[in-house]
């Protein structure tokens, strides 16, 4: 058995959103197949999904509505950390969990606009 195509796909009620979000966030392009269904371009390959959900209930991180999903994302203590938390926030992400970006090492914790959960993680360089 050969698989052609690995993805995640999100669910989400608002799919504009939740789409406009990731391609900013990867720095990729969404490519709309229809009203249901959105993929996520980088780099010229196929990143992510998103599947129009409307009734998707998001998570509420760490105890309320069990998490679904979540991603980690890598970068080098200092600035790219810092750069990536920023152009998070500033596509609609919500910080959930703080840490001392101070820190050689850390994880700050994120909800994408549909709710999910995901991990902004530093490490020495």
């Amino acid at each position: 058995m050969e698989i052609k195509h690995r993805m995640i796909v999100f669910d989400a009620a608002d799919i504009e959103a939740e789409s406009a979000f990731w391609a900013g966030f990867l720095g990729g392009t969404v490519e709309k197949w229809s009203d249901r269904w959105h993929a996520i371009w980088v780099d010229g390959g196929w990143a992510l999904g998103v599947q129009h959900a409307p009734d998707h209930v998001p998570p509420e991180w760490p105890d309320g509505a069990p998490q679904q999903i979540h991603l980690d994302f890598y970068f080098e203590a200092g600035a790219a950390h810092a750069e990536a938390h920023e152009r998070a926030l500033a596509l609609g992400a919500r910080q959930l969990k703080g840490a001392d970006p101070g820190a050689a090492r850390g994880v700050q914790v994120y909800a994408d606009p549909a709710g999910h959960p995901f991990c902004l993680c530093w490490v020495p360089g």
